[in-house]
């Protein structure tokens, strides 16, 4: 009985060992997440050319498409909102909302492993944007080192450049820095401009999750007014949300890839060992 519960403790500890963090550190095919942001900004009052600035909040709303999906792709729909912070603000407002200042939805898709963007190819139509680099997380097992990181607005990947360790309410963290420099937009349909921003990005080293970020943005129109002015951050209650999570995930990543082939290996081994010892020692009762 010990010798066949060791044998099967030994293949669930090696299996999990080899197998599990092959499956389990993957992004996973269940998101349907709404990111808040608040602080501060405003855009350009055309008769006045100067900034109607005031509390704004931002939600980013990302749901995985299940459907499009597979083993190896995680395909995504995000929708973004910035609106003024005036009165009862949802997470998005309707586009004749006058406290709607701007809103976009982007379709991509990227290795569940690497985190990366991948060729649309069939996962997208032929018409969305072809996105490269980092979007809605990093790679699980994050490094110290600088990643492609994706800025719709620039329309480019830029490089996250790593920066130093933060805690983030007791959560160590891996921050970012990322900075686009007057990069040509268009600010408004027919009206060209640069976009420059000063973005930092706090990850989840273990699972690659952002838990905090902070963007400080400037658009001006060519020739013109600044068009747009803004400062954002996550909140304070979203920050907290994404360390539960991520503490959350830590611990059962730990229980599945490190615990489970502990207790597996070992615990079969010594379970082995036993069963063989007892089965020694009643053959010798026998012969005596």
């Amino acid at each position: 009985m010990l010798i066949a519960l060791g044998g099967f403790l030994l293949v669930a500890g090696l299996v999990a060992l080899v197998w599990a963090p092959g499956v389990v550190k993957k992004t996973p095919l269940d998101v349907d997440s709404v990111t808040h942001l608040s602080g501060v900004g405003g855009k350009v009052d055309l008769a006045s050319g100067e900034i109607d600035s005031g509390p704004v909040r931002a939600s980013s709303i990302t749901k995985a498409d299940t459907d499009a999906s597979d083993d190896e792709t995680a395909v995504f729909v995000n929708h973004s909102c910035l609106m003024k912070d005036e009165g009862e603000v949802p997470d998005c407002l309707d586009g004749d909302d006058e406290r709607l200042l701007s809103a976009s939805t982007s379709l991509f898709a990227t290795d569940r492993e690497t985190a990366l963007s991948v060729d649309n190819g069939d996962y997208l139509p032929e018409d969305a944007e072809q996105p490269e680099g980092l979007q809605n997380k990093w790679p699980f097992d994050a490094e110290k080192k600088d990643y492609p990181y994706w800025d719709g607005v620039a329309g480019k990947a830029v490089d996250a450049v790593y920066d130093r360790t933060a805690e983030v309410r007791g959560l160590e963290t891996y921050v970012y820095h990322v900075v686009v420099d007057e990069a040509p937009i268009e600010v408004a349909e027919g009206v060209e401009g640069t976009y420059s921003s000063d973005k930092e990005i706090y990850i989840d080293p273990v699972t690659g999750a952002i838990i905090h970020q902070t963007d400080s943005q400037q658009r001006y129109i060519d020739g013109g007014p600044q068009a747009l002015e803004l400062e954002l951050a996550f909140t304070e209650e979203q920050q907290k949300t994404n360390v539960d999570d991520a503490k959350s995930n830590q611990r059962t990543l730990s229980l599945v890839t490190v615990w489970v082939p502990i207790v597996g290996i070992f615990g079969g081994l010594l379970a082995l060992l036993v069963g063989a010892l007892l089965l020694r020692t009643g053959r010798r009762t026998e012969t005596a």
